[in-house]
């Protein structure tokens, strides 16, 4: 039987309020103006989601939004995005989360209120119609105290009902970096970690030092690298993918994520890991171009026309 449903996104929700041309950086007792102001679509899943559904990926998400006016604004830019929303669920009790996103060039700095995205549990998962779909994400697992400690037995069910999964840590705030990566990733198809998170989860001087530990648990490894493009490795090979040179740079918020979104299209197709690698740092170089994370991706046909123009790049 053919699959209607590709995707599923389970994941953290909330708005990111994005500060670009700020005089300085924050100092106690002192105010600082910013130049301009975004509120957008924020969290890795959700960008990821909504990218995804652009790319042509058909994509259902799972989370969880306070029923209130960011919570309404997160559910709508998901629809405008073709995302599948019926298995998010409202809380009247815990507020919508938001992320402060202070731009300084192509660095910034993140202050987040996690809000509901902490009261996510397993239990939420449509584990009934899991079986429905392809492929299962999931992002940014500190944030989420509710997913995160039973992290290991979601991938073995959804390995169990027969889906392909990826998962990409994001940063842990509290920098313990709780994650049993050698019982984990052997259910994981496709980890998708940046350098740093790298680094810090395998208490590594170097990316080479770092894979070296991943290889014996994982299967595909995907390292995004930011302008130095993204590594990979897979079937015993390591592979490395020079970044695209965008012209036209505005922000980094959700780059990772829109690369998630792209690599998970390429592999979902059964593509070679270069060519996910490439398509990767394809759309995570777009996603600079417009502010926030989701700005670059308005439809399939505005995508493949900007990355012509861009990068001089044919999908």
């Amino acid at each position: 039987m053919k699959h209607t449903k590709r995707l599923l996104v389970v994941g953290e929700l909330n708005v990111d309020i994005i500060l670009n041309g700020i005089q300085g950086f924050p100092e106690l007792e002192k105010e600082k103006i910013a130049e301009s102001m975004t509120i957008s679509l924020g969290s890795s899943s959700a960008i990821m989601a909504a990218n995804s559904s652009v790319l042509g990926t058909a994509t259902s998400f799972c989370g969880i939004t306070g029923d209130d006016s960011f919570g309404k604004f997160l559910i709508d830019e998901l629809r405008s995005k073709g995302v599948d929303t019926q298995y998010i669920s409202k809380w009247k009790d815990h507020k919508t989360g938001a992320t402060i996103v202070m731009n300084y060039g192509i660095e910034r700095a993140n202050i987040s209120y996690c809000g509901t995205m902490e009261f996510l549990t397993m239990e939420a998962i449509p584990w009934k119609e899991l079986g429905s779909f392809d492929h299962l994400h999931i992002s940014s697992i500190f944030l989420q105290k509710g997913l995160r400690k039973d992290i290991g037995t979601i991938l073995k069910r959804a390995k169990d009902k027969g889906l392909t999964t990826s998962l990409d840590i994001q940063w842990d705030p509290e920098e313990k970096w709780d994650f049993n990566y050698r019982e984990c990733l052997p259910l994981v198809d496709v980890f998708l970690p940046n350098k740093k998170e790298l680094l810090a989860l395998t208490q590594s001087p170097d990316i080479e030092t770092g894979l070296d530990q991943l290889k014996a648990h994982g299967n595909w490894i995907a390292i995004k690298l930011g302008e130095e493009g993204s590594m990979g490795y897979a079937d015993g090979k390591t592979i490395r993918c020079p970044a695209y040179k965008n012209p036209e740079y505005v922000d980094s918020i959700g780059a990772g994520d829109s690369f998630n979104a792209a690599f998970i299209k390429k592999f979902l197709s059964g593509a070679e890991p270069r060519e996910c690698l490439e398509y990767g740092n394809l759309m995570g170089a777009l996603n600079t171009s417009s502010v926030g994370g989701t700005g670059a991706f308005e439809s399939l046909e505005g995508v493949r026309q900007k990355v012509k123009s861009l990068f001089n790049f044919k999908t």
